[in-house]
C-alpha cells in the first residue's frame, strides 16, 4: 500500500501546465484523468495522483523551497525522454539523466517546471 494518495502543485497558468505535463508525463505512462476546466488537472495510472491547479486561497502559486516530487518511471529510456521533453518545453535542468548513488541501479533526472516546482523521474532497474 502506498502512503500517498495524491499531491497538488500550484500553477500560475493552468493551460500552460496542462500542455507541459500532458507531454512530459507521457513517457512515464501517466495520462490526464481529471480536468476541471479553469481549476485543476490530474494525471496518473488508473487514478489521478499528480495534480496541478490554482491555489484555493486565491494567492499566487509559488514553488516550495526544498520540495522535490519524485515520480516512478518504468525504465531509463522513459526518464531520458521525460527530461528531454521537459527541457524542450522550457523546463530548467536540475540534474541530467544518470546514475544516482542512493541505491543500486538508481537512475534519475530532475527538472524545474515552468512554475518553479522541482520534479524528478527515477527507477532502479539495471540497464
Amino acid at each position: 500500500m502506498t502512503i500517498i494518495t495524491h499531491f497538488t502543485l500550484g500553477t500560475r497558468d493552468l493551460e500552460r501546465a496542462r500542455t507541459f505535463y500532458d507531454h512530459v508525463l507521457a513517457p512515464l505512462g501517466f495520462t490526464r484523468l481529471l480536468d476541471i476546466e479553469g481549476r485543476i488537472c490530474g494525471w496518473g495510472i488508473g487514478a489521478p495522483q499528480f495534480m496541478v491547479g490554482y491555489p484555493r486561497n486565491g494567492e499566487p502559486a509559488t514553488a516550495s523551497n526544498g520540495l522535490t516530487i519524485g515520480l516512478a518511471a518504468p525504465n531509463r529510456a522513459a526518464i531520458d525522454e521525460f527530461h528531454r521533453r521537459a527541457l524542450a518545453l522550457g523546463a530548467l535542468d536540475e540534474g541530467a539523466p544518470g546514475p544516482r548513488p542512493v541505491a543500486p541501479n538508481a537512475y534519475a533526472a530532475y527538472i524545474r517546471d515552468p512554475d518553479g516546482h522541482k520534479v524528478a523521474a527515477s527507477c532502479r532497474t539495471p540497464e
